[in-house]
């Protein structure tokens, strides 16, 4: 875990979907370093991770997240760190996905992070400085059955993350992908045995990830040390995606 030091400034944080599994890890991370950290909340929110601050908002409704923003803003400073983490899934077989299931799922998972970093982007220009990571994973360049929806959503993050760095690569800001693969949370637990067996087997690390092995890495892309790494896809799958 990580601590303070005595030249550390405190940074806002907006961590989107940090109320469980990796996204709750990550902003704990923060915290732990001192940061200032928020998070969207579309209802109120009694299960926050301490030390983090809840605010009201939406991914999918523009005006909601520039209002959230707003307020993150004037309550805690400009958004200096943004981990698009919020995602959903609705996982079925092609010929049963419905156009409802494929458009919702790319509204919150790319479309949502989309609308973060176009809000983020504007304070970050201002001052010339900024770290935008978007939580993929090894299933948007690995591929899934019954998970043409959610693929499609965690491929098009990457293009957004190249797309920034190109475009503000040069006032100071960065853009970088995580993708995670088979991660231990409550709903990995909840898979048959022979199903976690199977996974296990595919996975060179012989074992599932922890939130903690994420959090790490956006830890690190989100620090000085990693001033020089943008438009870069990072997996953290104990080698289940090689060569992707």
């Amino acid at each position: 875990m990580s601590t303070p030091t005595a030249d550390a400034q405190p940074r806002t944080v907006l961590v989107t979907g940090a109320t469980r599994g990796i996204g709750r890890t990550i902003a704990e991370r923060f915290v732990a370093a001192g940061d200032r950290v928020a998070t969207l909340t579309r209802a109120s929110a009694t299960d926050l991770p301490d030390g983090v601050v809840g605010v009201p908002g939406d991914v999918t409704d523009s005006a909601a997240v520039d209002a959230a923003f707003s307020t993150i803003e004037a309550d805690l400073g400009p958004v200096e760190v943004l981990v698009a983490n919020a995602g959903i899934t609705r996982d079925t077989l092609l010929m049963r996905m419905s156009d409802d299931d494929f458009a919702a799922v790319l509204d919150v998972n790319l479309t949502g992070a989309f609308r973060c970093a176009r809000r983020a982007s504007k304070g970050m220009i201002r001052l010339r400085r900024g770290r935008m990571i978007f939580i993929s994973s090894v299933i948007g360049l690995y591929g899934g059955p019954g998970q043409v929806n959610y693929a499609a959503s965690k491929a098009g993050l990457v293009g957004v993350a190249r797309s920034i760095t190109r475009e503000l690569g040069g006032r100071g800001i960065t853009a970088n992908v995580v993708a995670p693969g088979f991660i231990t949370t409550a709903m990995t637990d909840a898979l048959p045995e022979a199903q976690q067996e199977q996974y296990l087997g595919a996975i060179p690390a012989g074992r599932f990830g922890s939130t903690h092995d994420v959090a790490g890495v956006v830890e690190f892309l989100a620090s000085p040390a990693a001033s020089y790494v943008s438009g870069a896809v990072i997996p953290v799958d104990g080698g289940l995606g090689m060569g992707h």
